[in-house]
């Protein structure tokens, strides 16, 4: 930590801090490493498997399902950014400096961020397919979702560094314990010295205008969708765009939903133990990682016939080799 003094004034800020995440459960505190690391495994393997099979299916390389794979690439840097961090503290390797701290938080919000950017993205393209489908390859194509991709990326890292920023800037004196798993914007304020309102206010708005703007847009593309898919006359062609916009929007508002309540547990600390607030930033960051491959991925029969086809030729290969085996 460094000192400084000018008078009588002597400032301290911390560079080094200890993460306490479920500080309220002090006994057998090891005992959560399992179900976080099995959480943490299941999350990986899942969303790796599948993007992995986006990637080396050609029949898969559409739009869609390229932004499918882009969302879990996300929900592993996520998820890999978060919890080795929060594995380690359970085990008494608790200790993060500022510079790791910040480095989290850069990943972990640019990550968010670009979730985000990949759900309206998705939103976008369910729009032109069903509401201009005529149009649809010249509007979607690999040219147009890398510029698009390349917007959300400059996006994010903007917001993001500006957060980190100020940050950085912040003296830290309260206390070096961070009562979470994860360096959160919010959490690390709350330990600063001085008036930090200006910091906190840019953080709100940051959240409000992402999460505000995105939403936006996928109301207006999914409301569009529903409008163009109730005056289909097909029924198949209406239960498959319905069903198909119905799980994408159901992900999107649950990623939403847990992002709010986390924000709102923060703002009535006084309210909520730490505990409370950890079990919201748990299901923030690793919910929509443990739902999304299998409502993405699974799910969708595309992409489950792709993941099963090996085991089907597999099966099916040593059944042959066994009835050629008793003819012999």
């Amino acid at each position: 930590m460094e000192v400084s003094s000018l008078g009588h004034n002597v400032s301290i800020s911390y560079k080094e801090f200890l993460l306490l995440p479920f500080p309220g459960i002090t006994l057998y505190r090891q005992i959560l490493f399992v179900p976080f690391f099995t959480t943490y495994m299941l999350i990986t393997v899942l969303n790796f498997l599948i993007s992995y099979t986006i990637w080396r299916e050609k029949n898969l390389h559409t739009p869609m399902y390229v932004l499918i794979g882009l969302l879990l690439i996300m929900n592993i840097l996520s998820t890999n950014t978060v919890v080795p961090a929060m594995l380690l503290s359970f085990l008494g390797q608790n200790r993060i400096p500022l510079s790791s701290c910040l480095t989290q938080m850069f990943f972990a919000y640019s990550a968010l961020i670009l979730k985000s950017t990949v759900f309206v993205l998705m939103a976008f393209d369910r729009f032109v397919a069903v509401c201009h489908p005529l149009r649809y390859h010249n509007i979607i194509n690999r040219n147009s979702l890398f510029q698009l991709w390349m917007v959300g990326i400059v996006r994010s890292s903007i917001l993001v560094c500006v957060l980190v920023f100020l940050a950085s800037r912040v003296q830290y004196c309260k206390s070096n314990r961070i009562l979470n798993f994860v360096c959160e914007y919010v959490v690390l304020l709350s330990l600063a010295c001085g008036d930090v309102s200006r910091a906190q206010l840019v953080g709100l708005l940051v959240r409000i205008g992402v999460t505000f703007s995105d939403v936006s847009i996928l109301l207006i593309c999914y409301l569009k969708v529903l409008h163009t898919a109730l005056k289909v006359t097909g029924g198949t062609k209406r239960r498959k765009a319905l069903r198909t916009c119905g799980a994408h929007l159901l992900v999107a508002l649950t990623v939403y939903s847990c992002g709010l309540l986390s924000s709102i547990l923060y703002k009535v600390e006084e309210f909520n133990s730490a505990d409370s607030q950890n079990l919201s930033s748990v299901i923030y960051f690793l919910l929509p990682a443990v739902l999304n491959p299998i409502i993405y991925g699974i799910a969708v029969n595309e992409i489950r016939d792709c993941l099963v086809m090996p085991w089907r030729k597999k099966v099916k290969g040593q059944q042959m080799l066994g009835s050629q085996v008793v003819q012999r």
